[in-house]
């Protein structure tokens, strides 16, 4: 998935965090609902203006972030 199809970041809505498009939900907003261990239809209940491809995109977004900001561990040597 594109994830960047569906984030936005404006500095005019919430403060120039990034939201989900069309939306005032904040990417971080979701992130700590799915932390909380929200499903993502108990989230699509909470944020009526949220389809699910937004969520997915947010989720989507972790993983790229992830990927990138995590550092790897060194494999060890046991040859």
């Amino acid at each position: 998935m594109d994830y960047r199809r569906y984030l936005v970041r404006d500095p005019r809505i919430c403060g120039g965090e990034p939201v989900v498009k069309g939306t005032r939900v904040t990417v971080r907003t979701l992130l700590a609902s799915l932390a909380e261990g929200a499903t993502v239809e108990e989230i699509l209940r909470d944020f009526p203006t949220l389809k699910e491809r937004g969520v997915r995109a947010v989720i989507a977004f972790a993983a790229a972030s992830a990927e990138e900001d995590l550092p790897v561990p060194s494999v060890p040597d046991i040859g």
